[in-house]
């Protein structure tokens, strides 16, 4: 096991490395100049060009990479260049909301489709046709449109929730949950049919193995067949597609957050991806990239609970 997180850690260095470079050239092609934004229209050349100075935008974008990387490696990750504030402050300002969010919606996700995959692979035609029709239904249907949809017969129509907004935690744990319900169920909506369809495909299969069998006809209870011997060999599938469902849920918060207006890690980039604010544009590639390999990570580790052989490799 020790292995297995070693090497993953090992792996995600270059992997940092190569998510800053693009992030970092990909960013210097955005159309705006943040020294203009700054100054606004009325400033002087000189002034403009002292500031550009200042901020080392007049370097080559080598250089300017250079010179973040440098600091980087040293723990600095700059500084916001609209409000001055440092990126590590106002990414952990906002990073609690994302994180509630993506995790909220990966545990909804995982829960319910895992429970309407095993009904779905042990109740019959019907109901696994109930489950393909869907799992197509919520693949197609596009999270934001999905999210308009919540607010506008739940929130807007019925007065039932809070259309946008968010409360911490530490203010009000129900006000916490209430503000997370309509974002969480927009986000996972794709996942669970996901979930469901993957493991009631899995739970098919395994339930044809000779070894199904033999238990069935040694008395083991149907129960103990279903929960503890067929989903947790269908288990390598089930938490490969969790895994893959809370990546996707990273970048899908993105839009949830600016529908609901969270004042989460996805309203922050694009506002800082509008006004070109390069190092706050880093800081949050760094971070999201952070949380997948820390999902790879997991999803590995459960490999190994779930198959001793996959320690040893």
């Amino acid at each position: 096991m020790t292995f297995i997180i070693v090497r993953r850690l090992l792996l995600s260095i270059p992997l940092l490395f190569i998510a800053s470079i693009i992030t970092f050239v990909l960013q210097a092609f955005v159309p705006g100049d943040p020294a203009r934004t700054l100054l606004g229209l009325n400033a002087t050349t000189a002034q403009y060009e002292a500031l550009r100075e200042s901020l080392h935008l007049n370097e080559p974008i080598l250089v300017q990479y250079w010179l973040y990387l440098s600091s980087a490696l040293r723990g600095d990750f700059g500084s916001s260049i609209f409000t001055g504030e440092a990126v590590l402050d106002t990414i952990g300002q906002r990073l609690p909301v994302t994180l509630s969010l993506i995790v909220a919606a990966t545990f909804v996700a995982t829960v319910i489709g895992v429970l309407f995959g095993v009904f779905s692979a042990t109740r019959g035609r019907v109901v696994r046709r109930i489950v393909d029709v869907s799992s197509l239904i919520g693949n197609a249907l596009p999270n934001f449109w999905v999210a308009l949809m919540l607010v506008a017969i739940l929130a807007i129509g019925m007065g039932i929730l809070p259309a946008t907004g968010y409360t911490s935690f530490a203010d009000s744990p129900s006000g916490w949950a209430t503000s997370l319900i309509l974002p969480v169920a927009a986000l996972s909506l794709g996942g669970i049919a996901l979930v469901a369809k993957v493991t009631r495909d899995g739970m098919l299969t395994t339930l044809e193995l000779d070894y199904i069998r033999t238990l069935r006809a040694s008395g083991v209870s149907r129960g103990s067949l279903i929960w503890k011997h067929a989903l947790r060999s269908s288990g390598i599938a089930v938490v490969t597609v969790i895994g893959l469902t809370l990546i996707s849920f990273v970048s899908g918060s993105i839009l949830i957050e600016n529908v609901f207006a969270l004042p989460g890690l996805g309203t922050l980039i694009v506002s800082a991806t509008n006004k070109h604010d390069v190092p706050v544009v880093q800081g949050l590639a760094i971070t999201f990239t952070l949380i997948v390999i820390f999902t790879n990570l997991i999803v590995d580790v459960v490999y190994g609970l779930l198959n001793p052989k996959v320690r040893i490799r």
